[in-house]
């Protein structure tokens, strides 16, 4: 069933892909355009990305979104939310305020501070965050973008340092 699935997926992107050729001047990322993110990732780090992960019998996930408005060709300022559950009557709201340039129209640097808020704790997490990838246009105005990302701790006594893959389908209105 998983090889079934995985056939579809890389049919439709195969087929959606051919259709984008040709136009490579990327106006989805122009000033005053919008962008919607979603990604996938670990809710290790306040995260606003959907996971989901099961680990004796324990469930947690999470679940947010991120979004955008470009001040200048390339270059948008981002806000996110998400929600993370950790089971056990242990959740958290998480946050990201931050910035996100288009090199060369294909290569997406960004910066972002992410905090945490977990319920019923004394000290939460932050982190300042940096990340690089691809912007892959599938369609003018839908990107595939998997990145490489780093997580500096701002609560270092209590939190580690994380370096995440993540995989960001975006939407540009």
């Amino acid at each position: 069933m998983k090889k079934l699935f995985l056939c579809a997926a890389v049919a439709v992107f195969a087929f959606t892909s051919v259709n984008a050729q040709g136009d490579d001047d990327h106006g989805a990322i122009q000033e005053g355009k919008w962008q919607i993110e979603i990604n996938t990732g670990s809710w290790t780090t306040g995260s606003t990305a959907f996971s989901l992960t099961s680990v004796d019998g324990e469930t947690m996930w999470s679940a947010g979104a991120e979004g955008g408005y470009f001040v200048i060709d390339n270059l948008a300022i981002k806000a996110g939310l998400g929600y993370s559950d950790f089971g056990d009557d242990f959740s958290s709201f998480n946050y990201k305020i931050g910035a996100k340039y288009y090199i060369a129209n294909e290569f997406p640097v960004g910066v972002d501070f992410t905090g945490t808020s977990f319920k019923d704790a004394d000290e939460n997490p932050s982190y300042v965050g940096v990340e690089g990838g691809y912007a892959w246009f599938i369609t003018p105005k839908v990107s595939i973008e998997p990145k490489l990302r780093y997580n500096v701790s701002m609560n270092s006594d209590f939190y580690d340092d994380a370096l995440q893959f993540l995989i960001g389908f975006a939407v540009h209105l």
